[in-house]
């Protein structure tokens, strides 16, 4: 019903608006201007608003290992009295280890009588659970004294009620691990964990982790599938990440240390996320990062997505809208020998003693890791000095690597002026630009590249959104006019290829309620996700990126919002096609003929459309599909195609070659 309905809009689009008078358009597809690179639509990954743990991540147990600052955080005891001596049925008190492991706590039970002692866990917002299927539960365990005879686990809804169940016999004196399946019996999005100990004494436990059978993969403690479907379904040529502001942290202590990330999961050093209490409107101080998805984790997602690596780490600079720490330049050895072990851990042989890790890891094949980034948005003298040290290590040991660096968090200002002039004389190879502006600002801004010098660095346009109210407002919408927007700009990215190398949106993905910013491209809660107006369109840019750029021009000009027109246009050498992107940012129809010359076409196309009735339309969990993008078949007629733009849309021609 959702497919009719979208459908019925579109054809009131196309009849309830004045026409422009033709508009006629030339394309030319033997003349390459210039080569498509294969990185050019890219996703950035960071994890904020929950993309990780909560998200991305499938691991359904919040503060699995007992780490966070409140140790206990995440977990209720609903029959146990920690002010009362007399009437406890049972209690948990946090242990530490002791010494220098990297997992510092764990839960020691007691269970003082029969009236099964109960704890707990309420997930990220509640866990969703889907009727019939599977859920793999693991623990660790160790029984010291007494007799705790059984563990039951189940799932239960927010009265109380059963929704599966399955236990587990602890039977060890050491610690030992201990593993059982659950079968939902019921769909609840807001589902908890309830641990029930039967029999009396004390039981030490840690890492209680849930994850469902059905990963992506089928990956045993693995990654979220319909998350990574949508990101798989973009056909992204990069994959950028973990950040963002968390490669720098609010201090240097608490930036993200991607050696850290690696190894046994339940080695790996749990950190306080840095949005948990970032922005006033949405404080989350539940919000940690497990590492469950670390660097590994994320090499192995860019190779199923088939998309090149590209890891970002810190310069040795904190974030500079918090404290902006700074390590002494005597002191910044350490960090550029992250980014040298991090090469290697990525593409050494088995034989070096990070390539070992990585083969221990299961993955004794190089990850081919091309690109890595210094620095996230970082500014000022401070980068620059830091950045020298990094691209001379780095390039004296791994000339073929390209180092990725920054202009700041602003596309203008006095930070990224001073950033891109001292890049430039240090003749940097790609330089990541940020914009987070209003949407008339990404029509405006279509020309950007068209001066850039072709002879100086690359552009990674590495974080963009338009923002529909202002830059970090909670009350951002992904709606069509932001989408459209960007829709425009992003035809000034491919008609400038030659310079543009590398694009992607920020941020990525949302929890329905665990976001701290807005607008994101993708958007979900415990059972459920949606691409947005705006994911379709880096779909439909990304799905036909094209191998080399061809033009096309309107009285010899490109259309650059003449008449509220933008363009682009690239051929498929590979494919043998011919696509045609085409934005029409006015109220009116928009009628065309584009003259194609230079090379046969089969005379029949295929027309993909993107548009929406109103500017402030938006796609939701209930209507996930309002904007998305709706195919037709176009003919062409002595080698000119003929075709009605709609008001406010993003049309994808494509032909093929003969």
């Amino acid at each position: 019903m959702k497919r009719i309905h979208k459908t019925v809009t579109v054809v009131v689009l196309l009849t309830g608006f004045f026409a422009f008078g033709q508009q006629k358009l030339e394309v030319d597809i033997a003349n390459t201007i210039t080569k498509i690179q294969p990185t050019m639509f890219g996703v950035f990954f960071e994890d904020i608003n929950f993309a990780a743990d909560g998200g991305l991540y499938a691991e359904m147990i919040k503060n699995r290992s007992f780490e966070f600052e409140a140790p206990l955080m995440g977990w209720i005891q609903p029959n146990s009295d920690k002010h009362s001596l007399n009437n406890e049925s049972g209690i948990a008190d946090i242990i530490k280890y002791g010494g220098t492991v990297t997992n510092h706590n764990f839960c020691r039970v007691t269970v003082k009588n029969d009236k099964g002692y109960v704890l707990i866990n309420e997930g990220f917002r509640g866990m969703g659970i889907k009727k019939e299927a599977h859920y793999n539960l693991f623990l660790e365990a160790k029984k010291l004294q007494g007799n705790i005879s059984k563990i039951t686990i189940q799932f239960i809804d927010k009265a109380g009620n059963v929704l599966g169940e399955t236990s587990i016999i602890p039977t060890s004196s050491d610690w030992k691990n201990y593993s059982a399946e659950l079968i939902a019996t019921k769909t609840e999005a807001k589902a908890q964990l309830k641990v029930t100990f039967q029999g009396a004494g004390q039981l030490d436990l840690d890492m209680i982790s849930l994850f469902p059978q059905d990963t992506w993969k089928g990956r045993k403690k693995g990654l979220r599938k319909d998350l990574v479907q949508l990101l798989y379904d973009l056909k992204p040529g990069f994959l950028r990440f973990p950040g963002g502001c968390i490669v720098e942290g609010r201090t240097l202590a608490k930036r993200y240390q991607w050696k850290k990330t690696v190894g046994p999961i339940e080695e790996r050093e749990i950190l306080v996320n840095r949005w948990n209490t970032e922005f006033a409107h949405k404080l989350t101080p539940d919000y940690f990062q497990s590492f469950g998805l670390g660097f590994f984790e994320y090499f192995q997602l860019s190779e199923d997505l088939g998309a090149t690596p590209l890891p970002i780490l810190s310069c040795g600079i904190a974030c500079q809208f918090n404290t902006g720490e700074l390590v002494s330049l005597e002191n910044l050895d350490p960090y550029v020998q992250d980014a040298l072990d991090l090469i290697e851990f990525a593409n050494g042989a088995v034989t070096t003693p990070w390539g070992k890790i990585r083969n221990d890891m299961g993955h004794p094949a190089p990850f081919n890791l091309k690109f890595i980034g210094v620095g996230n948005e970082q500014w000022g003298p401070q980068y620059i000095e830091r950045y020298k040290v990094f691209s001379k290590a780095i390039k004296d040991k791994y000339p073929n690597i390209t180092i990725v660096s920054g202009s700041g968090p602003f596309p203008e200002g006095d930070y990224f002026d001073y950033g891109m002039k001292e890049l430039k004389k240090l003749n940097a190879e790609i330089i990541d630009e940020h914009y987070y502006k209003n949407p008339k600002w990404f029509r405006d801004n279509a020309t950007r590249y068209d001066n850039y010098d072709r002879k100086g660095p690359k552009i990674f346009a590495g974080e963009y959104a338009a923002q529909s109210v202002a830059i970090a407002s909670p009350d951002n919408k992904n709606n069509w006019d932001c989408a459209v927007s960007e829709a425009a700009f992003i035809t000034g990215l491919e008609r400038n290829a030659e310079v543009v190398h590398l694009t992607s949106y920020a941020p990525l993905m949302a929890h329905e309620e665990g976001w701290q910013w807005t607008p994101d491209m993708i958007w979900f809660n415990n059972l459920e996700s949606y691409g947005t107006a705006n994911y379709y369109v880096q779909k439909l840019f990304s799905n036909n990126k094209g191998t080399d750029l061809i033009s096309i021009t309107k009285e010899g000009k490109p259309l650059v919002g003449q008449e509220n027109l933008y363009a682009s246009a690239v051929k498929d050498i590979i494919k043998k096609e011919v696509i045609l992107k085409l934005v029409n940012t006015s109220a009116d129809i928009q009628n065309i003929e584009v003259s194609l010359k230079g090379e046969k076409l089969m005379s029949k196309g295929i027309a993909q459309v993107l548009t929406s009735e109103k500017l402030a339309d938006e796609n939701s969990f209930e209507f996930p599909q309002k904007i998305s993008p709706i195919e037709s078949e176009i003919n062409l007629k002595k080698e000119k195609a003929s075709t009605s733009l709609a008001p406010y849309s993003l049309t994808v021609l494509k032909f093929k070659m003969k």
